[in-house]
């Protein structure tokens, strides 16, 4: 009857646990064992690929094979980047220097002209009659004063009338320069050689100072200024290199000596100017264009240098591995160094290697100090 009991009551508790599962819950253990199995899956395929890299490299009598490099004194160059904004050597807004109508264009958008090249003048008929007649008076000025002289030198008439014959003469000639000078403000000629880009005004619109009529520039030259974190203070000087690359042109590339480093910080920024002059490649380059600068902050003629990856650190600090010979094998051999600078996936190494040394560089992974290998062809 016990025993008929207990039977019953675990067929109830059976019925119970069933009752309890719903789809919701089938789901939830179904997505469970999705994610075990995924990870079984992963974890099966990672150790089928390490035994088949440990078939490659060994050559079936237990050696590891493993690729070395010789380490030999070489020079190291560590760059910095910067983002800097192109800018022309020879560029420029143009405007008048006098109010006036505009009389006549002598460019074209896009033609190219040379420094002194008449490009805009304006109406200058006023000026000129004025300078008609101021030219008429300083003859009459002048031959007077010439009469006057000879007579003055002759101590005929009055010291009076020679002063005001001479100053009559001399305010004309001053008055004629002032026009004339007036007369060339009028005509707007280029400041340099260069392409006239675009041309903002009309013939028969008035032109006045401060106002731009013309745009030009001269592609040849480029000034390239950055900002740069003021730490680079002390590790860049005027005539270091700089390589230079464009994001608009992917194939140029640049190399140019830094011109100028600037003597503010800004205070907001807590960065400094810098400044680059190069010739414009092709004439490519264009004004406001993004620079990509790698400024030279550190060279080494004769650094020893490793490929960053083969760097491993445990609690002693960071090494490699070597090899070294012993009884006629060759054997890995674990080596702590400094490592020093890094730049392009090698690192400087300040102490624990010499020129000669061979340092594994494939199959580090799989080697521990004192194992025996075989160096791969």
């Amino acid at each position: 009857m016990k025993r008929f009991s207990i039977a019953i009551i675990a067929l109830i508790a059976l019925m119970g646990c069933n009752r309890q599962e719903t789809p919701d819950t089938l789901k939830v253990k179904l997505a469970k064992l999705k994610e075990q199995s995924i990870k079984l899956n992963h974890e099966i395929k990672e150790l089928e690929s390490r035994i088949a890299q440990m078939d490659t490299l060994s050559n079936g009598n237990g050696y590891v094979k493993v690729l070395v490099e010789t380490i030999e004194p070489a020079p190291f160059y560590h760059y910095f980047l910067a983002s800097g904004k192109v800018e022309l050597e020879n560029e420029a807004n143009i405007s008048p220097e006098t109010n006036g109508q505009v009389k006549q264009i002598h460019v074209a958008k896009g033609q190219s002209v040379r420094k002194g090249d008449v490009l805009i003048s304006l109406n200058t008929s006023i000026i000129e009659s004025s300078i008609e007649e101021v030219k008429i008076g300083l003859e009459m000025a002048t031959s007077v004063y010439e009469k006057q002289k000879a007579l003055w030198e002759q101590n005929i008439g009055t010291e009076l009338q020679y002063l005001q014959a001479k100053n009559q003469k001399e305010s004309l000639e001053q008055k004629f320069k002032t026009l004339n000078a007036q007369l060339d403000m009028s005509i707007i000629k280029a400041p340099f050689d260069g392409i006239v880009d675009d041309i903002y005004i009309k013939e028969g619109e008035l032109a006045s100072p401060g106002r731009t009529v013309a745009y030009m520039f001269n592609p040849d030259k480029l000034n390239i200024d950055a900002d740069v974190s003021e730490t680079i203070l002390g590790k860049v000087h005027p005539g270091d290199k700089v390589r230079i690359e464009f994001p608009s042109y992917p194939d140029v590339s640049i190399e140019a000596p830094l011109f100028r480093v600037g003597n503010l910080v800004d205070s907001k920024t807590r960065t400094i100017k810098i400044e680059v002059h190069s010739k414009n490649p092709n004439k490519l380059i264009k004004p406001n264009q993004v620079a990509t600068l790698y400024i030279n902050d550190y060279f080494n003629q004769t650094a020893l240098s490793v490929p960053s990856i083969i760097l491993k650190k445990d609690s002693k600090g960071t090494f490699l591995f070597k090899v070294d010979s012993k009884d006629g094998k060759s054997v890995a051999t674990k080596v702590y160094v400094v490592p020093g600078i890094a730049y392009n996936d090698r690192t400087v190494i300040e102490k624990g290697l010499n020129s000669g040394d061979k340092v594994i560089t494939s199959g580090y992974n799989m080697v521990s100090n004192g194992v025996t290998i075989e160096l791969a062809n």
